[in-house]
């Protein structure tokens, strides 16, 4: 099941032009802000291996839950929500498998996959709405 939590977060766009990276990392940054302020404890950032990358990855009471950040700033190519593909939810899946080995955590540990898509408020072209998505992948 999906759980959509949509609420608007008062946090200004940077207002000069940057480039996607920076705009990325401004998104990520934004979302682990709005995870920890909903109480999610931080684990780790910018996973990297050779199947890809996890964004974050945070605890959620005991479950650990790696998380996709995805952010548009128009809908032309669609939405944020929509860039979240089948072939991304496998490389997340292999990637968090990788993060569990390295760290040695138990394939019994409870986990969830999550994502957080950034967007901009349909009311005005500064303030964003994102939206959490509980389960990904079920």
């Amino acid at each position: 099941m999906i759980n959509l939590l949509r609420k608007p977060f008062n946090l200004r766009r940077p207002t000069t032009p940057i480039n996607s990276k920076k705009m990325g990392n401004w998104a990520e940054q934004l979302a682990f802000d709005w995870l920890s302020a909903h109480g999610l404890q931080p684990q780790a950032r910018n996973f990297h291996c050779r199947y890809g990358e996890i964004d974050l990855i945070m605890k959620d009471g005991t479950c650990l839950v790696f998380i996709e950040v995805k952010y548009r700033k128009n809908s032309t190519y669609g939405s944020a929500e929509d860039s979240i593909t089948s072939k991304k939810c496998q490389r997340l899946t292999a990637s968090a498998e990788t993060y569990l080995l390295t760290k040695g955590i138990s394939n019994n540990a409870e986990i969830r996959f999550d994502a957080i898509a950034i967007s901009p408020n349909k009311e005005s072209d500064l303030d964003c709405t994102i939206n959490w998505i509980k389960n990904i992948l079920v």
